[in-house]
C-alpha cells in the first residue's frame, strides 16, 4: 500500500478546504491547519478550477503526503465542492475550513478533547471571532451578543439562535454520511441546512472559546439575498415533513418567520410587486398566526415611507451625518 493511503487511512481527522483563487487568503488559511498542536490530521484542498497562480501553490502544496488536492471545474457552488473533498476524506472526524478564514492553533486538540469526553455528542463548534482582511477583530464584534448553546440545539438552529459557522464545525464522518452531507440543489444555506440534519440525528458540544477567525472582505463569496431566503424555505419546509409535534410546529412558524423578513426587504427595496408575491406564497402555511397577519399589514401600509426612509438614511451616510 502506499505511503500516502496508510497515512490518510490512519488521521484522525479530515481537514477539507474548498477555494477559488483568493491566494492571498488561501495562503495564512493553509498555515493554520499546518500550525495546529493537534498533529493527526490530513488536509484536503478542493480546487473549483481556480486561475495558474493559485494552483501552482496547491501543486507545490501536494508534495505533502498529509495533503490531497482534488482538481474540479469551476463550478461556483460550495456545496458541490465540499462534497467533493469530504468525498475523499478518511478520518474518523471531518473539519471544515473557508479558504479565507483562520484556525487558532489548539482549535482541533480542543475539539477532539471535547468530544472525547462528550461521547453523546457526535459533532461539535466554536465560538468565533469576525476580522477584516488583515485578520484584526471588526469594531462591532465587541457588541456582538453571544449565547453558547450545546446538547439538543434543534430549536436553535431552526430559529438562527445558535450562531455557527463552517470553520468552527468539526463532525464524525459517519454521522456526515448519515445526514447526506451537504445539500447541491440549494443556493445558499446548505451550511445551516447540513447543521439541522445534523442536530436532528446528534447532540452537539461546543468548545466556548473563539477559536475560528471568520474573515469579512470585499470578495467574499456570498449568495445574494433572495437566495438566502428562498434557501431557508427550501430546507425548513422539507425538514418539516420529517419530523412532526412540535419541532414540525417550530419549523412551520419558522418559515412564516421567514416570508415576512422577506416581503418587508423586498418593501425597504420599493419592490411593491415582490413584497405581495412574498405574502401570497406564504399565506397557505402562515395564515394561522396572528403575528403573519399583523406583520403584513404592517409592511403593505408603510411601504409608501420605507423608500423614502431608506433614501433618507443614505444620505445621511453620505454627509456623515
Amino acid at each position: 500500500m502506499p505511503a500516502e493511503a496508510e497515512h490518510r487511512s490512519a488521521a484522525i481527522v479530515s481537514v477539507v478546504v474548498p477555494t477559488f483563487n483568493r491566494l492571498r487568503f488561501l495562503r495564512p488559511a493553509i498555515e493554520s491547519v499546518f500550525a495546529q498542536t493537534f498533529a493527526d490530521w490530513e488536509l484536503i484542498v478542493a480546487d473549483d478550477g481556480s486561475d495558474l497562480e493559485t494552483k501552482q501553490y496547491l501543486q507545490a502544496l501536494a508534495d505533502d503526503p498529509r495533503v490531497t488536492v482534488i482538481w474540479l471545474p469551476h463550478t461556483g457552488k460550495p456545496s458541490m465542492v465540499r462534497n467533493a473533498g469530504v468525498s475523499k476524506a478518511a478520518g474518523e472526524y471531518i473539519a471544515f475550513l473557508d479558504s479565507d478564514d483562520l484556525w487558532a492553533p489548539r482549535k482541533l486538540e480542543r475539539q477532539i478533547e471535547t468530544l472525547r469526553e462528550r461521547v453523546n455528542c457526535r459533532w461539535s463548534y466554536t465560538a468565533f471571532l469576525q476580522v477584516d482582511e488583515s485578520g484584526d477583530a471588526l469594531p462591532e464584534e465587541a457588541r456582538r451578543p453571544w449565547i453558547p448553546h450545546e446538547g439538543d440545539i434543534l430549536e436553535q438552529v431552526v430559529t438562527g439562535r445558535a450562531q455557527i459557522r463552517t470553520p468552527s464545525v468539526l463532525a464524525s464522518r459517519e454521522l456526515i454520511a448519515q445526514a447526506g452531507g451537504f445539500d447541491e440543489g440549494l443556493l445558499s444555506g446548505e451550511d445551516f441546512d447540513l447543521w439541522l440534519r445534523l442536530a436532528l440525528r446528534s447532540e452537539v458540544a461546543i468548545v466556548d472559546e473563539p477559536l475560528v477567525y471568520v474573515r469579512r472582505h470585499p470578495n467574499s463569496h456570498t449568495s445574494d439575498w433572495q437566495s438566502a431566503f428562498a434557501g431557508r424555505d427550501s430546507f425548513l419546509k422539507r425538514h418539516q415533513q420529517l419530523v412532526g409535534g412540535r419541532r414540525r410546529a417550530l419549523m412551520r412558524e419558522e418559515r412564516m418567520r421567514n416570508a415576512l423578513k422577506l416581503a418587508a426587504t423586498h418593501a425597504e427595496l420599493g419592490a411593491q410587486g415582490r413584497m405581495f408575491r412574498a405574502l401570497w406564497e406564504s399565506l397557505a402555511y402562515s395564515w394561522t398566526y396572528p403575528r403573519w397577519w399583523l406583520g403584513g399589514i404592517k409592511t403593505v401600509l408603510l411601504r409608501p415611507l420605507l423608500p423614502r426612509r431608506l433614501l433618507e438614511f443614505h444620505r445621511k451616510r453620505r454627509r456623515g451625518a
